[in-house]
């Protein structure tokens, strides 16, 4: 199988509309993010036809309208990108991944004790290595 191409930042805003509503036309996407992203409905066109291209999107007719849907799962899709920038921007370094997420942000109790939680079932999966 062919992986999906990596992309864009603005083809990512365009898709994460597309994770939450499912489905949407060229029109609701771009009345989504046009509140906070500077963008014309003629460039969320242009965009989705090229995420089709690429094989990010599918679309289906429903009038003279196209309703565009993402081809994989938001999960499927993160999960590749984020193994991507491990392997690209960290050399595939998952702990310097996480210092400079902490350095961008600093992490709320609620999050850190969700992190406790995630290293310590990564803990058991690994046999307490």
């Amino acid at each position: 199988m062919t992986p999906m191409p990596e992309p864009t930042e603005r083809e990512l805003q365009i898709l994460k509309v597309l994770w939450q509503r499912g489905e949407a036309t060229v029109r609701e996407v771009y009345e989504t993010l046009r509140d906070e992203v500077p963008i014309v409905q003629n460039t969320v066109q242009a965009f989705l036809r090229l995420m089709e291209d690429k094989g990010l999107v599918s679309h289906r007719t429903e009038g003279r309208s196209f309703v565009y849907r993402a081809v994989s799962s938001g999960d499927r899709t993160k999960k590749d990108l984020v193994s991507g920038l491990i392997e690209s921007v960290f050399d595939g370094a998952l702990d310097q991944l996480v210092a400079s997420a902490f350095a961008a942000r600093k992490p709320s109790r609620e999050e850190l004790a969700k992190l406790r939680e995630l290293l310590a079932e990564a803990e058991r999966k690994r046999g307490g290595a």
